[in-house]
């Protein structure tokens, strides 16, 4: 999910509640469910460097899909996500951690 549609939710949770309405929790999500290995690959096509990885067998308990359905926030708070893409996604992710890579201690 893009960070940009996560504050739009949050935004919306926060005028929804000064109207009057009803705290809740919501699922946000795009409704599109991405793989680690789609993640991997896409982070190595936005980047342009394959990211170092090791395939394995599913841990036990591990879902073999996982989807947050966002139908409540789009009911009670009228949210929908905009970006669904995951290299959109990634790429702005991206774009930041270039932009910030000096401006934080990174953890080693």
């Amino acid at each position: 999910m893009h960070v940009a549609d996560l504050a739009d939710a949050h935004v919306a949770a926060l005028r929804s509640l000064e109207a009057g309405g009803p705290s809740g929790a919501f699922n946000l999500g795009n409704g599109n469910g991405v793989s680690v290995r789609e993640l991997l690959d896409s982070v190595g096509r936005v980047t342009g460097r394959p990211v170092p990885h090791r395939m394995g067998a599913r841990r036990p308990g591990d879902p073999a899909r996982l989807v947050a359905s966002s139908a409540r926030a789009r009911q009670v708070l009228g949210w929908t996500p905009r970006v669904a893409d995951l290299d959109a996604i990634v790429g702005t992710a991206w774009r930041w951690h270039r932009q910030h890579r000096h401006g934080y201690r990174q953890l080693k």
